[in-house]
């Protein structure tokens, strides 16, 4: 019994950290824009409000060749894919997708984490080269970014080009492992 009492006591920090990626962050209210899960909703908040979205070169020393897409908008608490409408969306996959083909040509990946994995409170979306050898056999196809389903129960997804479709990986949180660092 002590044995698993100590797991869980080790564990439960961890836990909180991810999912308490704890939003409490009010622009009107610096004092809250503090924290590091808020560090993405700090740089939204600087952004002009044209043009919606907006990249930034991916702040961990770890990831040098990962970008970020990000909606300027800054909502309340944790944001979602789902908190967003199909318009907006679509707009953020296509300036996502514009700028990983500037970078990577055809060789690009898009990423989405799931909300058990996310550390960051605003929404964004990881720009990046997919590696060689990822595809899985669990993906739809769709034509364009329009078509890019939400993903469910909280997971992520990853995008990536075939041919003149695209892949849409569906069902699973850590997604970003698919993209080089």
């Amino acid at each position: 019994m002590l044995k698993l009492i100590l797991a869980v006591a080790l564990a439960l920090p961890q836990i909180t950290r991810i999912d308490d990626a704890g939003c409490g962050c009010d622009p009107k209210r610096p004092e809250t824009m503090e924290a590091r899960p808020c560090s993405l909703c700090r740089e939204a908040e600087k952004q002009p409000d044209d043009p919606p979205i907006f990249f930034l070169r991916d702040a961990n020393p770890r990831k040098p060749n990962r970008w970020l897409a990000l909606p300027r908008a800054h909502r309340d608490g944790k944001t979602a894919l789902h908190d967003m409408n199909p318009a907006e969306r679509t707009a953020l996959w296509t300036a996502a997708i514009e700028k990983a083909r500037e970078l990577w040509g055809e060789e690009w990946g898009l990423a989405y984490n799931g909300e058990k994995v996310r550390t960051q409170c605003h929404m964004h979306v990881h720009i990046g080269r997919l590696l060689k050898g990822v595809e899985t056999e669990r993906f739809v196809v769709v034509k364009g970014p329009a078509e890019i389903p939400l993903p469910e129960d909280g997971a992520g997804l990853w995008i990536h080009p075939h041919g003149k479709r695209l892949h849409v990986h569906l069902g699973e949180h850590l997604c970003e492992t698919v993209l080089l660092r």
